[in-house]
Order: C-alpha cells, then sequence, then structure tokens
C-alpha cells in the first residue's frame, strides 16, 4: 500500500522567526523534492518544440513540415480534457502500490523517457514518422505529467507551505528549460566535434539520450517520497458532474460577471501572445538558414535570451505596481510586435552574433514584460471561487489559437521569405493593441 504525506512537513509561519529560518525553508524535503520534479515537468517541452525544430532544419526536413510539426504542442492546450481520467481512474497494478499521484507520475514520466530514446534513436533525414510519433507520445505524457504534478503540489502541503513549494517548482522547471534549450545543443555540438558541419545523427542521438538519462532523477523523487493523502471523492460526483464543475461552471461564472465583456476577454486572452508564438516556431530554423552553429544559439538564445526575459518579467512586474496592469499590457503588445521587425533586420545582416546579441536582447525584455502583465492581467480576472481551474482554462486557452496559425507558418517562409514573415508577425500585433485599448475602457469603468 502507499504510504501517505502528512499535511506537511514544511514549519508553519509562526515557527519560521529570522532570514535564515526562511532560506531553510528551501532545504526542506518536500521542497527539494519540488525542485526534482519541476525539473522533470520543464524538461520535455522545448524538446518537443524549439530544439526539434533546430534538430529538423539542420536534417534538411523543409520549413512547411516543421511548421506542421509544432502542432503536437497543442497537447499542452487540451490537456484539460483528459484531466478527469488523470484525477480519478487507477492505473492496474501502479495505483495499489503508489498512490493515486505518484502512480500517474511515473507512468507518465516512463513514456516521457522511452520517447525520448525514441526521438534519439530515430534518423529524421532518413524517416520521420517514427520520430514524429515519439515526440508526440513524448508531449502528451508531459501535458499528463503536469496534471499529475499540479496536484500533487496542492496535496502535498498546507496553503502556507504553497508558496515555498511553487517557487521550488519554477525554479526546476527554468533549470530544466535551460537545459533542454542550450544543453542540448552544447551536448550535440561537443559529440560533433570542431570539423564536423552540418547534421550528425549521433550527436543528436547522443544529445537526445543524454536528455533522457536526465528524467531518472524526477522518477527516483517519485519512487521515494511519499503518497499526499488523497482528497476524498464525493459518492455521487460522476465524469459529468466533475465536468460540470471543472470546466462549465468556472466559464458560466465567467459569463455571467462579465455579460456581453466577456466576448471582448476571451478574444484578448486568445491573440494577446500572437506574434510571440507564430514567429517562435520559425526562430529556430531561421538561425540554421543564417547559419548560426549550436554552440552560438545555446549561448545567445537559449542563455542569455533566457536571463533578459527574467529582467523582463522583473521590470514589468515593477512597471505594473506602479503604472497599473492595463497601460503595462499595451506597452508589453506593443514592444513584442515591434521586436519582431529587428528580426527583418538580422534576416538582412545575416550571421553577426554581436547583432543576434542586440536583437535577443530587445526581443526577450519586451516578451518578459509581456508575459508579466499577462499573468497578473489572467490573475485579476478570476474568480476566487475557481480560481485554479479559470486561470487553468484561459492560460491554455491563449495558445490554441497561436500555436494553431503557427503551423501555417513554414508555408509562410517557403512562400515569401523569412523578412516578409517577421513583418507580418509584426503585423499580426495590431488587433492585440485595438483589442487591449478597448479592455482598458472596460477596466476603467469597473474601477
Amino acid at each position: 500500500m502507499a504510504h501517505h504525506l502528512p499535511p506537511s512537513d514544511l514549519p508553519v509561519p509562526s515557527a519560521v522567526r529570522t532570514w535564515r529560518e526562511a532560506l531553510q525553508l528551501y532545504l526542506q524535503p518536500a521542497c527539494l523534492r519540488m525542485l526534482a520534479l519541476g525539473f522533470a515537468a520543464g524538461l520535455p517541452l522545448l524538446l518537443v518544440l524549439g530544439t526539434l525544430s533546430f534538430r529538423l532544419r539542420e536534417a534538411g526536413i523543409d520549413r512547411s513540415t516543421i511548421g506542421y510539426l509544432s502542432w503536437v504542442g497543442l497537447a499542452y492546450g487540451v490537456k484539460w480534457m483528459w484531466a478527469p481520467l488523470v484525477d480519478r481512474l487507477p492505473i492496474p497494478g501502479l495505483t495499489r502500490h503508489l498512490g493515486r499521484r505518484r502512480s500517474w507520475l511515473l507512468l507518465s514520466q516512463t513514456v516521457i523517457a522511452g520517447g525520448l530514446v525514441g526521438m534519439a534513436l530515430n534518423d529524421p533525414s532518413q524517416l520521420l514518422g517514427p520520430l514524429v510519433a515519439c515526440a508526440l507520445a513524448v508531449a502528451i505524457a508531459s501535458a499528463t505529467q503536469d496534471i499529475a504534478l499540479d496536484a500533487y503540489r496542492i496535496e502535498s502541503a498546507e496553503a502556507h507551505a504553497q508558496a515555498a513549494l511553487a517557487a521550488s517548482y519554477q525554479t526546476g522547471y527554468r533549470l530544466a528549460m535551460i537545459w533542454a534549450g542550450a544543453g542540448v545543443l552544447w551536448v550535440a555540438a561537443w559529440a560533433q566535434g570542431e570539423q564536423a558541419t552540418g547534421y550528425v545523427q549521433s550527436a543528436w542521438q547522443a544529445a537526445y539520450l543524454v536528455m533522457a538519462l536526465s528524467m531518472l532523477p524526477g522518477m527516483w523523487v517519485v519512487l521515494a517520497s511519499p503518497e499526499p493523502v488523497p482528497a476524498p471523492f464525493a459518492p455521487a460526483r460522476n465524469l459529468a458532474e466533475w465536468l460540470k464543475g471543472a470546466v462549465v461552471e468556472p466559464f458560466a461564472d465567467f459569463w455571467r460577471r462579465y455579460r456581453w465583456q466577456a466576448v471582448l476577454l476571451l478574444a484578448l486572452i486568445a491573440v494577446y501572445r500572437i506574434s510571440d508564438v507564430v514567429m517562435g516556431i520559425m526562430a529556430n530554423p531561421f538561425y540554421v538558414d543564417m547559419g548560426f552553429t549550436k554552440t552560438e544559439v545555446a549561448s545567445v538564445t537559449k542563455v542569455y535570451g533566457v536571463i533578459m526575459t527574467l529582467v523582463g518579467a522583473f521590470v514589468g512586474g515593477v512597471l505594473s505596481a506602479r503604472w497599473g496592469v492595463m497601460r503595462v499590457l499595451m506597452l508589453g503588445a506593443a514592444l513584442s510586435a515591434a521586436s519582431n521587425m529587428l528580426f527583418v533586420w538580422l534576416s538582412g545582416v545575416g550571421h553577426d552574433v554581436q547583432a543576434l546579441v542586440w536583437v535577443i536582447s530587445a526581443d526577450n525584455l519586451a516578451s518578459g514584460i509581456a508575459s508579466a502583465a499577462f499573468i497578473a492581467y489572467l490573475s485579476s480576472l478570476t474568480n476566487i471561487s475557481y480560481s485554479a481551474t479559470q486561470y487553468a482554462l484561459l492560460s491554455s486557452m491563449m495558445l490554441l489559437l497561436p500555436k494553431f496559425i503557427a503551423g501555417f507558418s513554414g508555408d509562410f517562409v517557403d512562400a515569401h521569405g523569412y523578412a516578409s514573415f517577421f513583418t507580418a508577425t509584426a503585423w499580426l500585433g495590431l488587433p492585440v493593441l485595438l483589442l487591449v485599448a478597448l479592455a482598458s475602457r472596460v477596466h476603467a469603468k469597473e474601477t
């Protein structure tokens, strides 16, 4: 039988009296567990999206195909559809020994690791189908892991400990994003050697096998950790009632509160990040076509770029507190669209690392500001009674339309070239500015 975690193994706030004790919270077992599990959650995302697009372009796969393959990322946007199964369905042979949350975590992590091994062993330059099937399996398993991990984190500790757990989770997630973005390119570059150029399957095979091995600490933590005390289900709670409570009611509440204005707000949520998301799918193929090396892309876009995004998020948070969320929402939308025009300039400059640094500085700073304001805005729209559910639904909705449109980005680049594509993604930001202006008027009337 599964052994259960007490309500919390973190000290209550009254026991934390000094800064040192506050920092020591993060060395508690619960936070260290969440650090490792956050790493396992953040690892697969780029390996089936951004990093994969770099590998495919280097292997000579046409941009049109790369664009359509980005649709595997839609799994993250519709994961709420199978959340009730993860929440309730026992896994034969596993749930009895590990418990409800850990059994789903271990199953999803095993599929992720196996899928990454499959992606390592299959050569896309020879046959693309098996690698795509493995990537889809990794994406679905990764989205499933997210569902189980959110529930595990919430059930693992009481409210006073959630902030520390969430911070540990986010730290692990960010470290994994750097490892899956920059680390995999560094490993592939090292395995390829200085002399070899172009696509070398053995180098990418080594890199993806290292990524598969990087899932092992998370799996070990799942096996070594206690199962949280399960939340009891009401006897009458069937699937239809779950869907009503988890999907229908949160949306109905949103419509009741905002009435006709809900259409405007949902439209803004659906398109706010459209410039960034549509452009982002073709970013790595663009770097390959411009002649940038794996090491250059890893260092500038994946490490330095992440730092600039975090700086932007900090700036966005400070500006939101000073000017209000709506003004910064407008600023973020304008900067995100305008910064895409810098890629038009870069496409003319060609292979110039210093130029790439300037473009990434501006683009990621703008992205960080926009993200911080958008997260604050989404949070302000939710009802406290449905906060988690509404936020999850709204945040997944914000990616569906942009990711769908992004699938056609390769066709556009093939037909019109990179400069026209980046210009078009900047123009996509214009309707967003109009929607922010209209939403600001709604916001002004309510406050």
